[in-house]
């Protein structure tokens, strides 16, 4: 059966995004750029932790970014989620954020999100 199962890596994740979450804090000056990737998709939202409160989300389940990543590999579609989030971001007057990956490796699609977001703009 094998040593990792969908329940451990589930866990594991979760301990390594509660442990990120003690450093990486969301302010009004500085929100927090969290990434979540799902098998199918990929969100990205900005918090200001202080507030509790979502101030731009992006994901490929937006009509708008939908339309734009028809026949696109899951990599370029996160990199347009980026730039999406990051033109929202500017339209709301935030343009530093804290990169929060979410327990997930710093690569693939979560590295295209952060791509696509310095492209658009945002400073992290």
């Amino acid at each position: 059966m094998g040593d990792i199962t969908p329940k451990k890596t589930q866990v594991a994740r979760a301990r390594r995004q509660r442990r990120a979450r003690f450093k990486i804090h969301g302010t009004s000056e500085r929100p927090r750029l969290s990434v979540f990737r799902s098998l199918k998709n990929i969100f990205a939202q900005i918090i200001d932790d202080e507030k509790g409160v979502t101030l731009v989300s992006a994901s490929t389940i937006d009509p708008e970014v939908a339309a734009q990543i028809v026949g696109k590999s899951k990599t370029e579609a996160s990199k347009i989620v980026g730039q999406w989030v990051a033109q929202r971001a500017k339209q709301a007057g935030i343009e530093t954020v804290v990169f929060d990956r979410g327990g997930f490796r710093y690569h693939g699609r979560v590295a295209a999100v952060a791509e696509g977001a310095r492209e658009g703009g945002l400073k992290f």
